[in-house]
């Protein structure tokens, strides 16, 4: 097996659970907690075991629905049965082989900045803190003018983020990260067996500074709900000129 098929490890974990195996964990690294295990079997939860975030977000979905990052398709398919006309995206070859095993038809194997712009979408999708695809504060401008190029004039982004500050916030005080780097970009690995990707950069956004920069790019921010522990769910919308 060569070495571009061992990094896909959220792809090789799901075809094995597809295939049979339970207790299947994903190992998750970082550069600042300590490493987390993903179990498999939450790729494949049904609408009731999401979260109310999530929840909320299939519930405001309208018209046509690019589900950037959409794994092995839990949300697409739940759009699906609610009538929707949904599209499936994501990197991972074996997610994509697994969303078509489970039923989906429109299924796309190709990176969000890649994707061509012949099609135009209704709702964009980012589930699971999916705005992370940005990576760095500095690469907003190029989501936000991809993202344009995808919508509809009346479209809109569902996505849900956290604001890490909690990470550091003690019992007493409020000690600010590092100002050199914004707090929320973050470096990751994943590991399932032999699979392993390489560090990789993703992206964890307050709403403030969220509302801030999207304004700057033509949209407008408005969070629909707020989590329990620091996350939220927002949805951008075109300004109009």
């Amino acid at each position: 097996m060569g070495e571009k098929n061992l990094v896909d490890p959220l792809g090789q974990a799901a075809l094995d659970y597809l295939n049979g195996k339970r207790n299947l964990k994903i190992t998750v690294q970082s550069n600042i907690v300590e490493d987390d295990v993903l179990p498999v079997d939450y790729l494949f939860r049904s609408f009731a075991e999401m979260p109310p975030l999530e929840q909320k977000a299939l519930l405001h979905c309208r018209g046509s629905v690019l589900d950037v990052g959409g794994g092995v398709g839990s949300h697409t398919l739940e759009l699906k049965q609610r009538g929707h006309a949904v599209t499936l995206l994501d990197t991972s070859r074996g997610c994509c082989q697994v969303a078509q095993q489970r039923g989906l038809i429109n299924v796309i194997n190709e990176d969000f900045y890649q994707l061509p712009a012949d099609r135009k979408y209704d709702t964009l999708l980012l589930m699971m803190n999916g705005i992370g695809i940005v990576a760095a504060i500095d690469h907003l401008p190029v989501f936000f003018a991809k993202a344009r190029a995808l919508l509809n004039t009346n479209g809109q982004i569902l996505l849900d983020s956290s604001d890490l500050r909690y990470l550091y916030i003690d019992e007493d005080s409020y000690c600010a990260p590092d100002e050199e780097q914004y707090y929320g970009e973050v470096m990751y690995t994943m590991q399932y067996g032999k699979h392993k990707t390489p560090a990789f950069e993703w992206l964890f956004i307050d709403p403030v500074l969220l509302t801030r920069v999207a304004r700057e790019n033509g949209f407008a921010c408005e969070v629909l709900a707020e989590g329990d522990h620091y996350d939220y769910l927002a949805r951008l919308t075109l300004i109009e000129k």
